[in-house]
């Protein structure tokens, strides 16, 4: 039983969940990087381990949101990203896995390997893909899209939102706040003072915080802005929060009622660079040292922004006894080769452009 419904077990008999991922994911001191620091008091939460074939965060939230689209009847589920998104990635494969058909919304975005990595992987888990030039072109066709496949399957499609960020997804992370809490209870890791981990879609923060607020930790959360920022900010987070909060007290009455403070919680945005998708020197810097340092894999997208902000943290930090943790919330499971040479060319053909125009330079740098 997840560490939620170990402590709130009526949540058990009215959340629906289909078991997806290998949990707890481990908690490790990145004994490497403090050897180079000069430090002892760095750590790693693993959660690029939660799938066998496919870790990375969306797998806490897909256990959720999948087991509510079938509990909905739905056949069909709909959600969206970039061209290269992880989350439309995992979506497509953990929902072939349960049975479900997946509909990706995919727009354009910066061209790097890990953005052809994840189309390919769309066309092997048998994803229906349609391209959308931008954000706001998405926006505007999402409506018709699920009344067409309403029409054509005769049951409304499960619409999951960007990154899974709905309060039924976010409890995927409340649960892991809980998780950290039980090994913090088994000497596992010492309890942190600050987390650190990417902020996209919000869902993996809010839930975190209210995780953590609920399970009695008191770290603070430091969120490293990827996405631009109309898509993420304190209040849409907040908000998130308290969306989800609502849901488990509607559920289980005796779960208890959590309020943000200010010192819960830094959004960070010195991080994010130029636009959505585009490696920065920092984050590739950050990717390259964690590997080095203790083999540990980041992006130059996403955790390697989130890794930049956690090692500016370690490095001006004067306070030995503060225990800092980052939360890699990437994907570091090798897709298998069939996946890897299949033929981009059985995609649509506006996503054929990420596999012949080159990825953007710091990509190159990285990969060499």
């Amino acid at each position: 039983m997840i560490p939620l419904f170990a402590q709130y077990p009526r949540l058990a008999d009215r959340f629906p969940r289909v078991s997806l991922g290998e949990f707890p994911t481990p908690v490790e001191k990145l004994s490497g990087l403090c050897r180079r620091m000069g430090k002892d008091n760095l750590y790693i939460k693993r959660d690029d381990l939660t799938g066998n074939v496919c870790g990375g965060n969306k797998v806490r939230k897909l256990e959720f949101l999948l087991a509510h689209a079938q509990r909905c009847g739905a056949t069909r589920i709909i959600t969206a990203g970039g061209a290269g998104s992880n989350h439309a990635m995992a979506s497509a494969l953990y929902a072939k896995q349960v049975g479900l058909q997946a509909v990706l919304m995919l727009f354009s975005q910066p061209n790097s390997s890990a953005v052809r990595q994840n189309l390919l992987m769309n066309l092997y888990n048998d994803a229906q893909v349609i391209h959308h030039e931008s954000y706001q072109e998405y926006l505007e066709a999402v409506t018709g899209l699920i009344e067409h496949f309403e029409m054509l399957d005769g049951v409304h499609p499960y619409f999951i939102p960007l990154g899974g960020s709905s309060p039924v997804g976010v409890t995927g992370y409340v649960n892991a706040g809980f998780e950290l809490a039980m090994q913090v209870a088994q000497g596992d890791i010492p309890s942190p003072d600050h987390i650190y981990l990417a902020l996209g879609t919000m869902g993996t923060a809010a839930g975190l915080m209210l995780g953590l607020k609920a399970a009695g930790l008191k770290a603070r959360v430091h969120a490293v802005r990827v996405v631009h920022s109309f898509m993420a900010d304190e209040e849409k987070s907040n908000f998130l929060f308290r969306q989800t909060n609502e849901l488990l007290r509607s559920l289980d009455a005796s779960f208890p009622l959590c309020a943000i403070e200010p010192e819960d919680i830094t959004i960070h945005h010195e991080y994010f660079g130029e636009r959505y998708g585009l490696f920065t020197q920092k984050s590739v810097d950050a990717a390259v040292l964690l590997r080095e340092s203790d083999g540990i894999i980041l992006d130059g997208t996403y955790t390697g922004k989130a890794g930049a902000g956690f090692l500016d943290h370690a490095a001006s930090c004067v306070d030995k006894g503060e225990i800092l943790l980052f939360w890699n919330t990437k994907n570091s499971r090798p897709f298998p080769g069939e996946v890897l040479s299949g033929d981009y060319r059985r995609l649509p053909e506006p996503f054929h452009r990420y596999f012949i125009d080159p990825v953007q330079p710091l990509d190159q740098e990285f990969l060499t």
